[in-house]
């Protein structure tokens, strides 16, 4: 498929100097490590106004000076990997809904793009585009998918995160709309798990589970795992009102995250992968519950090396 490139759109001069800072730090220092952080009270409500001197991280323990800090609502890129088969038929309503709901908050200069999987892998976009920053257009394509098959969830997942490379925007994630179970994939989970860790991106989960005749199919288990390694969450929503909700508040935590950058310690014990924590302190605010990934896989490794 052609991979081409769209020139992003201008944005306010102020945020757009941050970026284009963030970015440069990236790309001067080549194994920075991005860490994208979401800061929550006691309540669950996101804390904002927190500055570099808050946060403390630690990579296998050891503590790293944060070399890059970025706060707030900067351009995306936003991928949505979608369950078309079987299973998810009667389901319709139910991923309509979710998917409205998390294209409402999409800023203009997003870079979006959709993959709906069932026997195989579909990039929604017509023409070979690689992005696009039309709601509509994300939502018509992906529709156009026809519904019916068996479910190449792993091979989905897979295809997103390598094409999420291609786009410029400094945060990156992946929004999976499914209900867990895979029955057609190439990939295994412990691949899947591996390009999760090597990617930068933040993986969530709307998990429309069921009870219908394919609920045996169904697996909560891979959409928690793949969520909680990157620093996501997994919803599990049973109403429509739940699933409203969920996707209400996976767009807030893409629009009030952290972004942290760090320069990986020397590699003396030849293990693939690291594990970073992130403590923050800031007075005033109470306990803190900071959610971010759980490490990060060492590019090059062998999967059969992933932990």
């Amino acid at each position: 498929m052609s991979r081409g490139v769209r020139k992003r759109a201008p944005v306010i001069p102020l945020l757009s100097a941050a970026l284009l800072l963030l970015q440069a730090v990236i790309s001067v220092h080549t194994e920075l490590v991005t860490v994208p952080v979401t800061v929550t009270d006691a309540r669950g409500r996101h804390v904002v106004g927190l500055g570099r001197e808050h946060f403390r991280v630690f990579e296998d323990g050891r503590p790293r000076p944060v070399a890059v800090f970025h706060y707030g609502d900067a351009p995306l890129t936003l991928g949505l990997v979608v369950d078309r088969s079987q299973s998810m038929l009667q389901k319709r309503a139910a991923l309509q809904t979710a998917v409205s709901a998390l294209l409402q908050s999409s800023r203009p200069d997003d870079e979006l793009f959709a993959v709906g999987f069932n026997d195989s892998v579909t990039f929604a976009l017509a023409g070979g585009r690689p992005f696009t920053n039309d709601v509509r257009e994300i939502e018509t394509a992906l529709y156009a998918i026809p519904a019916g098959g068996r479910t190449a969830l792993y091979d989905g997942v897979a295809e997103a995160l390598q094409h999420l490379q291609v786009g410029h925007a400094g945060r990156k994630a992946l929004v999976l709309v499914s209900d867990g179970g895979d029955n057609a994939s190439l990939e295994t989970s412990a691949r899947i798990l591996a390009l999760a860790r090597q990617s930068n991106a933040v993986i969530y989960a709307i998990g429309l589970l069921g009870t219908s005749v394919a609920a045996e199919e169904e697996d909560a288990g891979l959409l928690t795992r793949l969520c909680k390694d990157t620093g996501g969450v997994a919803y599990f929503p049973r109403s429509a009102e739940d699933i409203l909700a969920a996707s209400t508040s996976v767009a807030r935590d893409l629009r009030e995250q952290y972004t942290l950058g760090f320069e990986p310690g020397p590699r003396t014990d030849g293990r693939p992968f690291r594990r970073i924590d992130v403590k923050v302190t800031a007075d005033g605010h109470g306990r803190l519950h900071v959610r971010t990934r759980s490490g990060y896989l060492v590019a090059g490794v062998r999967d059969d090396e992933t932990p």
